[in-house]
């Protein structure tokens, strides 16, 4: 036995069933695959083979005419030689309606635009990279590999350093010391040959001592003093698990060329005494590697500064 009111209550509920059971075919009905058009395909492919080319071409193209032609017009690697390619994303868009034929640049939407301007900066990066870095060529100019340093004896009075901003601050607990200065040419392509001039500048100096002046590897005497040194101030370079490397923060490369001086020798003193002292290199190599500039050159100013501390 079925009472009314249950029987009422079933019909209502199977009303409402059938009617949302008849939306969901008809969405479902309407949001149905779209037919497939080999034909339609296909042309877009081709329409997506062409934009790659073009701008895979266009990108090579810029990066040809930017080293070659205009480069060597310039004196140094001024901004406009990055910025110029950037800019020229902008032709891309008109680049493929003048090239492309109407039956497939009229495909292209903003989606292609956009893969199509990375394309093309990736394009001129990759092959900018591969003809101003060796072998092909070096527009980097030579440099210290890691700023100054000083050598770290036993009976040194020095007690504490730091070394920020180009400079090196040494805290002694004496006024005077004895300073063995070193440093370490780097460069992309032959180090030994490029050209470096070192001078030593103070106050009570009436005009800058030389330090070096010719090519790196002639000066013999000066490489000898560093190898000579044990240890030095600023301790060992570390690898990327922060382990020694065995090499000084100096000079961490195996490749890079050290030089050394007694600065109390150079000063005709016993020993080094308070106060800043201005330090002069410039770096320069000429030679065939180095073009598109023809010469590249490297200059800098760092001040060693002896202070006289109780403690740190």
């Amino acid at each position: 036995m079925v009472d009314i009111d249950s029987a009422l209550r079933a019909s209502a509920y199977s009303g409402k069933r059938n009617k949302r059971g008849e939306g969901e075919n008809k969405d479902s009905s309407k949001k149905g695959l779209e037919p497939f058009d080999p034909q339609v395909h296909a042309t877009k492919e081709v329409a997506d083979a062409y934009s790659m080319w073009l701008v895979i071409i266009y990108g090579f193209m810029i990066a040809f005419v930017m080293r070659y032609f205009f480069m060597p017009t310039q004196e140094s690697m001024e901004g406009i030689v990055w910025l110029l390619p950037v800019m020229l994303t902008a032709t891309v868009p008109s680049l493929h309606k003048i090239i492309i034929p109407n039956k497939y640049s009229e495909l292209y939407t903003r989606g292609n635009w956009f893969r199509s301007s990375f394309l093309f900066l990736f394009s001129w990066l990759a092959l900018s990279f591969l003809l101003l870095n060796p072998p092909l060529a070096d527009i980097a100019p030579p440099t210290l590999a890691s700023g100054i340093d000083i050598e770290n004896t036993d009976d040194s009075a020095i007690i504490g350093y730091s070394w920020d901003d180009d400079i090196y601050q040494i805290n002694l607990r004496e006024d005077s010391t004895n300073i063995v200065l070193g440093m370490a040419v780097r460069d992309n392509v032959d180090a030994e040959n490029a050209k470096i001039l070192v001078t030593l500048n103070h106050n009570s100096l009436s005009e800058p001592i030389i330090l070096v002046n010719g090519t790196v590897i002639q000066q013999i005497e000066a490489i000898d003093k560093f190898n000579s040194v044990d240890n030095w101030t600023r301790g060992e370079a570390t690898n990327i698990k922060k382990e020694n490397t065995g090499f000084p923060k100096v000079a961490s490369n195996t490749k890079d060329i050290g030089m050394a001086w007694d600065l109390a020798e150079q000063l005709n003193k016993e020993n080094v005494n308070l106060g800043e002292y201005e330090i002069f290199i410039e770096i320069i190599e000429d030679e065939g590697h180095v073009e598109p500039f023809g010469v590249n050159s490297w200059t800098k100013i760092i001040t060693l500064k002896l202070i006289q501390t109780e403690s740190i």
